[in-house]
């Protein structure tokens, strides 16, 4: 790794963040596929560790979270009987928290999708705020419990609940008619107009789109889910400090003032050092 120079990295992490597959991203560049792996590991151990250590005492009035579905290894029904149960194969959840207003990604996680798994990720969240905050979360009941333990009383928090039909006939990835939803509240006075999920989901999308591993029917599938781990951090890394928010014309982290200036890539790839 200590032969590639800056440009070459950067050149990478951009086909990367851009969506690209590793052998993709071998092609563009010219570097092999064990090279761009090696960089994706190493890049995303030292994104996770910045953003754990700088994203803290967040200043946020509202908070929006969900969860992203992808799979590691196989599909869920396709896991070999004596790995059935064993985390990072088959279903592969990415809890996700965004701010509201500076669409700073305050919380991330990779896990389950059980109460377990909720706890620890609301735990970490709560941990990263300054304020009180309102919290809107789906209907997921996982997370009644973690938001309980976490904040106790000290939040306004409402569940947004979407109300589906009659399921219609079997067709790959259509959800029965969505024909409305119910904001229920949890705890506290939360303001009924921000009860919503509209940031987070949208959220979602960018996920998809920016991460090769999260795209549907495709061989793109994580293999190992440290791997998956360490894009997601890579990607989070560039949405929050480099990437230019089109609604607030500058990067979320200036505007939820975690750092004072528009990071680069280079950037990025100069933590390793």
């Amino acid at each position: 790794m200590n032969k590639l120079s800056i440009e070459k990295r950067v050149q990478i992490v951009k086909c990367l963040v851009d969506g690209n597959s590793l052998r993709a991203t071998s092609r563009i560049t010219g570097a092999s596929k064990n090279t761009v792996t090696k960089l994706l590991v190493d890049l995303g151990t030292v994104c996770k560790e910045y953003q754990d250590k700088h994203i803290r005492n967040v200043k946020c009035k509202r908070i929006q979270v969900d969860e992203i579905w992808s799979f590691c290894y196989s599909k869920q029904k396709n896991v070999p009987k004596d790995l059935k149960g064993t985390f990072g194969y088959g279903d592969v959840w990415t809890w996700t928290a965004i701010c509201a207003d500076s669409k700073l990604v305050t919380s991330y996680l990779v896990g389950g999708r059980d109460a377990w798994w909720a706890n620890q990720f609301i735990k970490d969240l709560a941990g990263r705020l300054q304020n009180k905050i309102q919290l809107t979360s789906d209907g997921h009941h996982a997370y009644l419990e973690a938001v309980e333990d976490a904040f106790g009383g000290d939040i306004d928090y409402a569940m947004l609940v979407k109300m589906y039909g009659k399921a219609q006939e079997e067709v790959r990835y259509s959800p029965s008619e969505h024909i409305g939803t119910k904001k229920k509240t949890v705890s506290g006075n939360p303001d009924k107009k921000h009860v919503s999920t509209s940031y987070v989901e949208r959220n979602n999308l960018t996920m998809r789109m920016s991460m090769r591993r999260f795209t549907r029917l495709t061989n793109a599938f994580s293999k190992k889910v440290e791997n998956l781990e360490h894009s997601v951090s890579l990607h989070f890394m560039y949405y929050n400090f480099v990437r230019i928010h089109r609604t607030l014309g500058t990067t979320p982290a200036l505007e939820a003032g975690i750092t004072d200036k528009l990071w680069e890539v280079e950037d990025i790839v100069k933590l390793l050092d």
